[in-house]
């Protein structure tokens, strides 16, 4: 099954974006990753939450492909460097429908 890191991300410190992004986009393709979106472009339909500066989106072939991204020691210290100039939530989602009622795509069950 696939899984999506889904990140909401507000910037505190910008020092550490140009480089993270150079060089973990290449991580995170190696790894299986493939991002679906990277974005400030954000807009917010419904709710009493600001939307964070960026928004993003990884879909990895699978739960244990991400988990190896995330504890990698190659991302290690860009993921340090992130949380340490950023504030924000970093979260991995299941590609399933629990109600079983979408069609999720091309994904084995």
């Amino acid at each position: 099954m696939k899984y999506y890191a889904v990140a909401e991300i507000d910037i505190t410190d910008p020092t550490w974006v140009r480089d993270y992004v150079t060089n973990v986009t290449a991580i995170v393709e190696r790894q299986g990753g493939r991002y679906l979106a990277r974005t400030p472009q954000i807009e917010k339909i419904e709710g009493d939450r600001t939307p964070p500066q960026v928004f993003l989106i990884i879909e990895w072939p699978s739960k244990d492909a991400a988990d190896a991204f995330y504890a990698s020691e190659e991302y290690r210290p860009f993921r340090e460097r992130r949380q340490a100039g950023s504030k924000g939530k970093f979260l991995l989602v299941a590609g399933e429908d629990v109600n079983g009622v979408a069609h999720m795509g091309d994904q084995a069950a």
